[in-house]
């Protein structure tokens, strides 16, 4: 299924968002606010043996009522446990700034896709001037490599157009939502600025890993892409990655996979029940100890949900 996009118009509806974003959910019976949390030791390593009971959940402040709980995936699987799907997303620059390192972006997508034989689904979102979106099937894998493989670069760079037509898709989907987007960061075509992409970012419930290609950027250049594709990565409790050579990306993509394997999903129905579509902050902390010895990694908050007050009559 392939769909694609002059984004001017594809976006009008999505950008609107940033008055009163979609409220992120995990559908099981009742709307919960899901969040996705990877939690590190003091050298770096990932803990993946928590149970519900070590976690908290503060929103603004107030604690919250665990429902829902997903262990991580390198955890054994309990008899009837459910975890949510993982849905998999990639977005693959093939601008015309992307020429001499589009081969090793190609290959890294391929093999870092190679891995990750539990998502049920991929979206392939290739960019230049304009979006492309595809969307395959674990069973039309060889058909997404051959796609990935023969792309070539040219035209402009809409990263950020790109980002916000794969969210738009992403919205309908329920379970886990990751984003691998490979780029040299370097947008100079989107119809959408880099605020207002933040904004859409927040208000979505995918967790983002950015790989940046940057080897052949002057060093202002570079720097300023650096510190945007930093920012996209870590508004949704993600990774910014900088691969200089085959080794480096191989390390990065391992990484990548293993951050998702020990990605914990924790869920509660927020006791704010305005719909005034505000900012409402996400603190997780351990019941441990000694909780400063870790880490926790994950989103910092979400829009709440919006209706507008109805007009008197």
């Amino acid at each position: 299924m392939r769909r694609v996009f002059p984004v001017a118009a594809a976006l009008a509806s999505l950008v609107a968002l940033g008055v009163g974003p979609q409220q992120p959910v995990f559908r099981s019976g009742l709307d919960l606010v899901t969040v996705g949390a990877t939690v590190l030791d003091r050298r770096g390593g990932f803990v993946t043996d928590l149970k519900a009971d070590d976690f908290d959940v503060y929103e603004d402040g107030k604690k919250q009522v665990l429902r829902f709980f997903a262990p991580c995936d390198a955890q054994e699987r309990g008899e009837g446990e459910v975890r949510p799907e993982l849905h998999l997303g990639v977005l693959l620059d093939i601008s015309g700034s992307m020429e001499e390192d589009l081969q090793l972006a190609r290959t890294a997508a391929i093999k870092f896709l190679n891995t990750l034989v539990d998502a049920v689904d991929i979206t392939l979102v290739d960019f230049d001037t304009e979006v492309r979106v595809a969307l395959y099937p674990q069973s039309d894998f060889a058909r997404l490599v051959e796609r990935v493989r023969t792309r070539k670069a040219e035209g402009y760079t809409a990263l950020y157009d790109a980002i916000g037509v794969y969210l738009d898709g992403a919205r309908s989907q329920q379970g886990r939502k990751v984003l691998v987007v490979y780029t040299d960061g370097g947008d100079n075509s989107s119809n959408i600025t880099f605020s207002e992409t933040l904004s859409l970012l927040k208000a979505s419930d995918v967790t983002v890993y950015s790989i940046g290609f940057l080897e052949h950027q002057s060093g202002v250049t570079a720097r300023d892409q650096r510190m945007q594709l930093q920012q996209i990565a870590e508004v949704t409790g993600g990774q910014f990655l900088l691969p200089t050579s085959i080794k480096d990306l191989e390390a990065a993509y391992e990484k990548v996979g293993q951050e998702i394997a020990a990605q914990y999903t924790l869920g509660y129905v927020s006791t704010n029940e305005r719909a005034d579509g505000n900012w409402r902050k996400i603190e997780i902390k351990l019941r441990r100890p000694d909780p400063k010895e870790f880490k926790i990694r994950a989103r910092k908050g979400y829009f709440g949900p919006y209706r507008p007050s109805s007009s008197p009559r």
